[in-house]
C-alpha cells in the first residue's frame, strides 16, 4: 500500500485518486489565476477536499511529508511517470483555444513528449501570484530540506543567467520505483552512474587476515555500528566530522575487495566499486562531474564507496609545467574536498601506499596493510579452499604446499578451482597432489615464476 487509506483500496485506485485530487488543485489554481482572485490554498483544500486531506495521502515510504505543499510537489514530479498527457489535458480544458501560458512553467524532454513540471510549476500551483507564498516554495528545493538530503527530488541545473526555478523537477528513479512498487531498484551502471554494486557469498570465517589487519578491520566495524551515537552527544557532534576514510594497501589478491564486501554484508549496507575507466576523462571538468553523480546518490543512502586501484585517481600532484598539470592538480583538490565531505565509509585500495598523494594519506582515519600471507595463514587458506565434494588423496600435503609456494589468498583459491575442475572433468571424486600442482603451476605462470 502506498497511502495510509483503508486496506481494501488497491494501489492503482489510490494513485488514480491522488491524480484526481492533484488535477482538482491545479484546476482551482488556474481558474483563480484567470479570475484574478486570491484564495489561500491550504484553506481551500481543507474546505473542498477535507481537513484530513494530507493525513489520508501521506506516502508510507515518505513519513517525513508534513505539509500539503510537499505532497503537491511530489505528485507534480510523479504525475508524468503515470500519465504522459496529464498537464496538457488540464491546460487544454482551461485554454480550449490554446495560447501561451508561461506562468505555468514546464519544459519538454528529449524523449518524453508531454510537459515536464519545473520549479516554476510548483511555485504557480502553490503560491499563485502571492509573492510571499511563491518565495516560500524555494525552501522545498533547498539543501536543508529532506527532498535534497535524501536524494528524493531536486531541480535540474539551468544555463547561467536563467531563473533557477525554471529547472525541471527530477524525481529520483529509485524513489519512483519505491513509491509505485514498494521497493527501490538498484541504480543502473552507465555514464551517469559509473559504479558497480559488489557482493560476496563468503563470510568472515572464510577470510584469513593478518592479526593486525583483522584488529584494524574490527575498528571499522565499531565505527559502522556505533558512529551514530557520536552525533547524539551534544559535545562530540560539534567537533567530529561525519564519515570514515580508510586506505587498504597490499599486493593484489590479499583480500582488499573481499573485506570491503564483507563489511557491507556485515551491517547490510550496499558496497559500490567505482569504475575508474568510466570516471577518469581527458576532458577538463568531466572527471569531477562523473564522480559527483556517484557521491550525490551515495550520500543519502549510507553506501560504502570502494575505489579500487585508487592511485589512478588519487595519485601524487605534479609540479605545474603546463595547463594540463594545473587542471590535474585542481582535480586532486576537488577529490580531497569531496572525500572529506562524504558522511559514510569510503575505502581506497592500492597496491602501494606511496603512490597516493600525501594530502590524501593525512586524511585517512586508518591505513591498513594487507600483507602476503605467511605459511601458517596459507595453510588455513588451503584448508578453507578445499572442495567439500572431493576427498584429498594420501599424497596431498597442504602444510608442505603452504610452506613451499608463496601464493596470495586469491592465488590459492584459483589453484584449487583449477584442480577441482580437473577432477570433475576426469569424473573422479578424489583430488590428488598432481591436480593441485597443476593449479599452482598456472598461478605461478601468471606471475612469471617457475614451479
Amino acid at each position: 500500500m502506498l497511502y495510509a487509506l483503508n486496506k481494501n483500496t488497491t494501489t492503482t485506485s489510490i494513485l488514480q485518486a491522488a491524480l484526481n485530487d492533484l488535477e482538482v488543485i491545479i484546476g482551482f489554481r488556474i481558474q483563480s489565476h484567470f479570475n484574478g482572485k486570491y484564495v489561500d490554498l491550504r484553506n481551500w483544500i481543507a474546505e473542498n477536499l477535507g481537513k484530513d486531506f494530507l493525513s489520508k495521502r501521506i506516502l508510507n515510504c515518505l513519513p517525513q511529508v508534513e505539509a500539503v505543499e510537499e505532497w503537491i510537489i511530489l505528485m507534480l514530479a510523479l504525475a508524468p511517470h503515470l500519465r504522459s498527457d496529464f498537464f496538457e489535458t488540464i491546460i487544454a480544458r482551461h485554454l480550449p483555444d490554446g495560447g501561451n501560458f508561461p506562468e505555468f512553467g514546464g519544459v519538454k524532454g528529449s524523449n518524453h513528449r508531454g510537459l515536464l513540471p519545473t520549479g516554476e510549476t510548483a511555485r504557480f500551483i502553490i503560491g499563485g501570484s502571492d509573492m510571499h507564498e511563491r518565495l516560500a516554495v524555494h525552501s522545498y528545493f533547498g539543501e536543508a530540506h529532506f527532498f535534497n538530503r535524501l536524494g528524493i527530488l531536486w531541480l535540474e541545473p539551468v544555463k547561467e543567467g536563467e531563473p533557477e526555478m525554471s529547472g525541471r523537477m527530477i524525481l529520483d528513479n529509485e524513489w519512483v520505483d519505491k513509491i509505485l512498487f514498494g521497493k527501490a531498484s538498484a541504480p543502473r551502471f552507465g555514464l551517469d552512474f559509473p559504479a558497480h554494486k559488489i557482493t560476496t557469498a563468503m563470510n568472515w570465517d572464510d577470510a584469513v587476515l593478518h592479526p593486525q589487519t583483522a584488529a584494524q578491520i574490527d575498528d571499522i566495524k565499531t565505527w559502522l555500528r556505533y558512529n551514530n551515537k557520536i552525533f547524539e552527544d551534544n559535545n562530540l557532534k560539534r567537533k567530529v566530522k561525519p564519515g570514515y576514510r580508510v586506505l587498504f594497501y597490499g599486493q593484489s589478491g590479499t583480500g582488499k575487495t573481499m573485506t570491503a564486501s564483507l563489511l557491507g554484508k556485515d551491517i547490510r549496507r550496499d558496497v559500490y566499486r567505482i569504475d575508474l575507466s568510466q570516471i577518469v576523462s581527458k576532458y577538463i571538468g568531466e572527471t569531477e562531474k562523473n564522480l559527483e553523480s556517484v557521491f550525490k546518490k551515495a550520500e543519502s543512502k549510507s553506501w560504502i564507496l570502494f575505489f579500487d586501484e585508487a592511485d589512478a585517481l588519487f595519485g601524487k600532484r605534479t609540479q605545474v609545467q603546463s595547463s594540463h598539470d594545473r587542471y590535474a592538480n585542481q582535480e586532486v583538490s576537488y577529490l580531497l574536498q569531496r572525500i572529506e565531505d562524504y558522511p559514510g565509509l569510503l575505502i581506497l585500495a592500492s597496491n602501494f601506499k606511496n603512490n597516493l598523494d600525501d594530502a590524501f594519506v593525512r586524511r585517512f582515519h586508518a591505513i591498513i596493510h594487507f600483507p602476503v600471507p605467511q605459511p601458517a595463514e596459507r595453510l588455513l587458506l588451503w584448508q578453507k579452499a578445499m572442495a567439500s565434494s572431493l576427498s584429498p588423496s594420501g599424497d596431498v600435503n597442504l602444510s608442505m604446499l603452504a610452506h613451499q609456494y608463496e601464493l596470495t589468498g586469491a592465488g590459492i583459491l584459483n589453484a584449487m578451482h583449477f584442480a577441482a575442475l580437473s577432477c570433475f572433468a576426469k569424473g573422479v571424486s578424489v583430488i590428488s597432489n598432481t591436480d593441485i600442482l597443476g593449479g599452482i603451476r598456472k598461478e605461478l605462470i601468471k606471475e612469471e615464476k617457475n614451479l
